[in-house]
């Protein structure tokens, strides 16, 4: 399995973390975990199915938006497989399609409904591409020319966001609306309209998402874990590990988990 990342344009990194492409000549499972950062997908090879909480399953799109989302779900293909993604900062939602992050939380909707026929030309384009490099350049020209409208604006809560991802959610709410001259409440509205979550529930997230940054620490312990990446205690930390991934943080981190065979 190969999972290789790359980075956007300059002028798109405020809206675009980086791009990514997985790919594998084997069967796989992929356990999708919660996430503040909505994720472009594009299936150029193979396909999934989704399979969620409740057990229900379903075919997964070839192109399409998997938003921020709080809940887990599995991915299975018995194929070969490729992927190309878009790993978006959250408020490049709102700004590129029109409407509130919140109305897609939790959610996941192919490129032809978010983008109509748009939508389609561009999953025919990414599909047919010779290799990752014209993949690269292909988004790059469409988000630009997309969010050009947007290229001048910045707003406090975008600076917010990007603060609480660069320090992975280490920070209280109080301090954060403090630092943007802003009120808690004003806060949260705007995080729900640019971010789809409270900041708490933001924050909480980041948090879970920073503990898996230990994998392969094998000096440390859950206590160690938790307490350095701000939990007040282990059981504090267990809660949200098994709530966000659907694993018991002790086998996630034994190596044992089929959810970090990406990783090894």
């Amino acid at each position: 399995m190969l999972f290789l990342t790359y980075p956007p344009a300059e002028q798109l990194k405020k809206w675009v973390r980086f791009y990514w492409s997985l790919e594998s000549d084997e069967p796989y499972t992929h356990f999708g975990m919660a996430s503040v950062c909505p994720e472009m997908v594009f299936h150029y090879k193979g396909r999934f199915n989704e399979t969620d909480a409740h057990g229900n399953v379903f075919s997964s799109f070839t192109a399409g938006l998997q938003a921020q989302s709080r809940n887990t779900k599995t991915f299975i293909t018995d194929t070969a497989f490729g992927i190309f993604g878009v790993y978006f900062f959250p408020h490049t939602i709102p700004m590129l399609f029109g409407f509130s992050a919140s109305d897609l939380s939790d959610r996941m909707e192919d490129l032809e409904t978010l983008s109509g026929r748009q939508g389609i030309v561009l999953e025919e384009r990414i599909a047919l591409a010779n290799d990752h490099a014209q993949r690269v350049h292909i988004l790059d020209e469409y988000f630009s020319a997309e969010l050009n409208s947007c290229k001048s604006v910045s707003l406090p809560v975008f600076d917010a966001i990007h603060e609480l991802i660069s320090n992975n959610g280490m920070m209280s709410v109080k301090e954060l609306a403090g630092n943007y001259y802003l009120s808690e409440r004003q806060l949260e509205r705007q995080f729900f309209q640019y971010a789809g979550f409270s900041p708490k529930l933001f924050t909480r997230i980041l948090r879970f998402h920073n503990t898996m940054g230990y994998y392969g620490a094998k000096e440390k312990s859950l206590t160690d874990i938790a307490l350095e990446c701000g939990y007040y205690d282990q059981s504090h930390f267990i809660h949200d590990f098994k709530s966000f991934s659907g694993q018991h943080p002790r086998h996630y981190f034994s190596g044992k988990s089929p959810a970090t065979s990406w990783r090894d």
